[in-house]
C-alpha cells in the first residue's frame, strides 16, 4: 500500500486497473482516441506524484516526459517504458474482456498488464513512495514513455534528437523484459532486433472463376506460399543469402550460463502449448530464441475466408513478415538482401510489392559495467536471491538510440514471467512482481547514485 498526498492508504492496482481500462492500441487508428485519453491519463497521475510532467505531440502518438527537481552533481537516470499495448485480437480466446482487468489466481489478466503497463507503473508508483518518504529522489529522474513501441517507435528517435539536451543521462533503465522464474532476478543483457514487412501479390485484376479461368493464369495464393515455404532449408537455417553474413557467434561463457538456468525443454514446450521444440539444427532451445535469427510469417491471407465454397482464383496475397536480428546484423542492410530473394522467388506472372513497415537493430551490454553491477545489486535486494544473466529473443528497438544520440547503455531489469503471454489472449501479471517492481524501482535509484 501507499500513502495518498492527504495520507490515506492507497492500493496500486486500483491505479494499475485504470491504467489498463484504456485501450491503447496504436498499431489500429480506430484507436487513436483511446490512445492519446491513456497519454493524457499518464501526464497527470506522474504530475500527481510530484513530478514535473508533459504531454509531447509527436506526427503519431503522444510521448510523455516527466521529471524531478535537479540538482548538481547527482547522476541522472532514464526511466522509459511505453503506454501502448498490442491489439487484443483474437477476442474469442480471452477468458475476460482484455481492458477490464481481473486478477485470478495472484496475477492480472489484460492486454498491457506485462507489456508494459504494470512494470513502467511500478516503476512510477516506486519514485511516489520514495517521494512521499523522503521527499526528494537520490538521483536527477526523467521518466518518458512513448505510445509507438508496438509498432517499432518510428518517432521517438526524432524525438530524442530534437530534446536531446533536455533527456540527456548518464543510463537509462527499462523493465519491458522477463525474469526466467518467479522469484529469479534477471539481468538481461542482449536482445534481438527486429525487421517486420509485409509481402503482396497481384495476379488477375480481380478474383476469377476457377472453373473458367482456373489453369491459365498464376494464382497468387499459390506462388506466395512457394515463397513463404523456400524461407528455410530442411535444417531450420533461414535460406536467404547473405542473411548470415554477420551474425556474431555465441561466446563460451554464455552457454555455460544458460545451461545452468532452470529452463527445461519441457517447461519451455508446457509454456508454448506445442507439440513439440523445432527450429535451427545445431543449437539449444534458448540459444535459438536469445542469440540465433529468424524468419516469421505472422499472418497470411488471400481469397475467400467465409464458411463453405467459394472456386475462385484470388486476384490478391499477402503475407506478414518478421526477421528476428542478432550482432550485428543490421536491418537497413538486410532490406535489399531480402528483397532480392523474394524477386527471385516470384514469377512475372504475378506482381510483387514489398511494404517495409517496423524495424531496430539488435542490443548488446556488457553485464559488468558499473552500471550494470549497480542494478544487480538492485535486483538481488528486491528479490533476495542470485541475478540470472540472459539475453532475450524480443525487440525493445528504441535502446540503439539511447546508445547513438545520448551516448548511454540501457539496463534491462525484467519483471515479465514465461507464462504472462504478451502478445497472446490473456495476458497477464503476477501481482508479485507488480510490488517487486515498486520496490526494484527504489533499490535502483539507490544503487546508481551510489556508483
Amino acid at each position: 500500500m501507499l500513502l495518498s498526498a492527504n495520507g490515506k492508504l492507497m492500493n496500486p492496482l486500483d491505479d494499475l486497473f485504470e491504467f489498463l481500462r484504456f485501450p491503447s492500441v496504436s498499431a489500429d487508428s480506430r484507436f487513436n482516441s483511446d490512445v492519446d485519453a491513456c497519454a493524457a491519463w499518464l501526464t497527470t497521475r506522474l504530475q500527481k506524484i510530484g513530478l514535473e510532467a508533459r504531454k509531447y505531440p509527436t506526427p503519431g502518438h503522444p510521448v510523455v516526459v516527466a521529471r524531478n527537481e535537479w540538482q548538481s552533481g547527482r547522476k541522472t537516470v532514464l526511466i522509459y517504458g511505453h503506454y501502448d499495448v498490442q491489439p487484443p485480437d483474437p477476442l474469442d480466446l480471452w477468458d475476460s474482456p482484455p481492458f477490464e482487468p481481473v486478477v485470478k489466481a495472484d496475477k492480472v489478466f489484460a492486454r498491457g498488464a506485462t507489456d508494459n503497463k504494470g512494470q513502467i507503473l511500478a516503476h512510477i508508483l516506486g519514485i511516489e513512495s520514495t517521494l512521499k518518504e523522503r521527499g526528494d529522489l537520490p538521483v536527477n529522474l526523467i521518466v518518458l514513455v512513448e505510445g509507438e513501441e508496438e509498432i517499432g517507435s518510428p518517432n521517438l528517435e526524432a524525438f530524442l534528437k530534437e530534446h536531446r539536451s533536455a533527456l540527456q543521462a548518464d543510463v537509462a533503465a527499462v523493465s519491458d523484459t522477463g525474469m526466467v522464474a518467479p522469484g529469479i532476478p534477471t539481468f538481461t543483457y542482449g536482445l534481438r532486433g527486429i525487421l517486420c514487412m509485409e509481402v503482396r501479390l497481384r495476379g488477375p485484376a480481380a478474383d476469377l472463376h476457377s472453373g473458367i479461368f482456373g489453369g491459365s493464369v498464376t494464382n497468387p495464393a499459390t506462388v506466395l506460399s512457394r515463397i513463404v515455404a523456400k524461407l528455410h532449408d530442411d535444417s531450420g537455417r533461414v535460406a536467404i543469402p547473405g542473411f548470415y553474413d554477420r551474425v556474431v557467434s555465441l561466446e563460451g561463457w554464455e552457454r555455460d550460463l544458460w545451461s545452468k538456468l532452470p529452463f527445461t525443454e519441457a517447461s519451455w514446450l508446457a509454456t508454448t502449448g506445442s507439440p513439440r521444440l523445432s527450429g535451427e539444427h545445431g543449437y539449444t532451445f534458448l540459444e535459438r530464441v536469445w542469440a540465433r535469427p529468424t524468419a516469421e510469417v505472422n499472418g497470411f491471407g488471400s481469397g475467400y475466408q467465409g464458411e463453405g465454397p467459394k472456386t475462385i482464383v484470388p486476384s490478391k496475397a499477402r503475407a506478414k513478415l518478421s526477421f528476428r536480428l542478432v550482432p550485428n546484423q543490421d536491418p537497413s542492410e538486410l532490406r535489399p538482401v531480402i528483397a532480392e530473394f523474394l524477386k527471385q522467388q516470384c514469377p512475372d506472372s504475378v506482381e510483387l510489392e514489398i511494404v517495409y513497415q517496423q524495424e531496430g537493430r539488435p542490443y548488446l551490454v556488457k553485464p559488468d559495467s558499473a552500471f550494470g553491477k549497480a542494478a544487480q545489486k538492485a535486483l538481488s535486494k528486491t528479490f533476495t536471491q542470485p541475478v540470472a544473466f540472459i539475453r532475450e529473443g524480443g525487440s525493445v528497438p528504441i535502446t540503439q538510440s539511447f546508445k547513438d544520440v545520448f551516448g548511454i547503455d540501457t539496463l534491462f531489469l525484467g519483471l515479465a514471467l514465461p507464462d504472462c503471454k504478451v502478445h497472446s489472449p490473456n495476458e497477464n501479471f503476477a501481482v508479485e512482481n507488480f510490488y517487486g517492481g515498486i520496490r526494484l524501482n527504489r533499490h535502483l535509484l539507490d544503487q546508481i547514485a551510489e556508483t
